[in-house]
């Protein structure tokens, strides 16, 4: 009997242990502010989880006269997963991005899923100066560093389809001060100039330095980051930008986007943006410009591909009611320079669009109509002219 009641007693202690040990014993917590965040109960490690979708249905009409259906788009644009936090110290901060559907995954230029957007190590050596190595957007224009979820219409303009300079691997530094009252950013890259995912590169680098200039200091909220005021600012904002780009011996038409070329080419891209903001009132402009020496190329067969040097400029404008309702229009121009202006066309597009946003940008409704007039400068090819109608909606975390 002693010895039953001595192992009873044993089993018992032992359990109350366990039981205490198991209730004490610390588990990661969750936050909620971008997204679901957690973090280990040593504050060594923290993940954030974000994602989005844009579902979207389009058409466009075989001519401005004639409102026969030329092409019908519907699909999901785009389906991204964003996960980012920091390892070991708030210091050490690590982004990582995906995307799934095919528009999303540049299959069509370079002929395999292309999964991976970002994938970047940054350290942050103080409150004004961070380095990182890894893949992830460039400095470029100020359309293309806004995020596809910030945007106030369906898409980018076509001016930024066609210069834009879009990811790449390499090292980025980033540097923000004062002087006096002025604010301003300092961006460089030195990149593969391949663009993303790309296995094998060449023998030359991408070359990438930005500058901002807040006169009036910083917007509210990171709000020179995305479309359309919807902070509100409470006094005028303005930022100037300007980009300068140089790529050596590119293999793609577009420098880090686009299809291959047939020969490695050069190719320097010249940016400038102004973004203005007050009370609800927005307005954007970027003039962009590209060159290349010797911009075709040919292959045996005679097939010719070339980048696209030329002029883009894009006016972009809107007011954002306090019910969330807002207004906004666009007109873009694409001009190409003399040297390709036997194979490819100047396009003008004017866009007016209507938004309600139910969350922010993080969820929203969108719409848009847009008239497209594309010239033949060297009338190779016939004129002609569309109208293309979008319906949008965006919703993530």
């Amino acid at each position: 009997m002693k010895l039953q009641a001595f192992l009873l007693v044993g089993l018992f202690a032992v359990s109350t242990h366990l039981a205490t040990a198991q209730t004490i014993t610390p588990s990661p917590y969750f936050t909620f502010g971008k997204g679901l965040g957690i973090i280990s109960p040593d504050s060594l490690y923290q993940l954030n989880i974000r994602f989005r979708m844009q579902n979207r249905a389009a058409f466009r009409t075989e001519s401005a006269s004639d409102f026969s259906i030329d092409q019908v788009e519907a699909r999901v644009r785009r389906l991204r997963l964003r996960l980012d936090g920091y390892v070991y110290n708030p210091k050490i901060y690590y982004l990582i991005q995906f995307s799934f559907s095919r528009s999303d995954m540049d299959y069509d230029d370079t002929g395999f899923p292309n999964v991976i957007r970002d994938a970047m190590i940054i350290y942050s050596v103080n409150k004004r100066f961070s380095i990182g190595l890894g893949q992830t957007k460039l400095p470029g224009n100020r359309q293309r560093v806004n995020s596809s979820g910030d945007l106030q219409f369906a898409d980018r303009s076509i001016v930024n389809s066609t210069f834009n300079i879009d990811r790449d691997f390499g090292a980025q530094v980033y540097y923000n001060n004062y002087i006096n009252k002025f604010y301003y950013v300092l961006r460089g890259a030195i990149s593969s100039g391949e663009g993303r995912n790309i296995t094998a590169s060449d023998k030359g680098l991408g070359y990438t330095a930005r500058i901002e200039m807040l006169p009036f200091g910083p917007f509210t909220n990171g709000g020179d980051y995305f479309e359309g005021d919807l902070a509100r600012e409470p006094k005028p904002k303005i930022s100037l930008g300007v980009t300068f780009s140089h790529n050596e011996n590119t293999t793609r038409t577009g420098g880090q986007l686009g299809k291959f070329l047939y020969a490695p080419r050069d190719m320097t891209t010249f940016m400038t943006d102004f973004l203005f903001k007050y009370k609800g009132m927005a307005l954007a402009c970027e003039w962009l410009r590209r060159d290349s020496p010797n911009p075709i190329t040919v292959n045996d067969d005679g097939d010719v591909r070339f980048i696209y040097t030329g002029l883009g400029q894009n006016y972009q404008g809107s007011y954002i009611f306090r019910n969330n309702y807002e207004i906004v229009g666009r007109y873009s121009r694409v001009s190409p320079f003399e040297t390709i202006q036997t194979l490819d066309d100047q396009t003008e597009q004017f866009t007016i669009g209507f938004n309600k946003y139910i969350r922010g940008h993080r969820l929203k409704l969108q719409g848009d109509i847009t008239f497209e007039q594309n010239d033949w400068l060297e009338e190779t090819h016939p004129d002609n002219d569309n109208w293309q109608i979008r319906f949008q909606i965006e919703a993530g975390i």
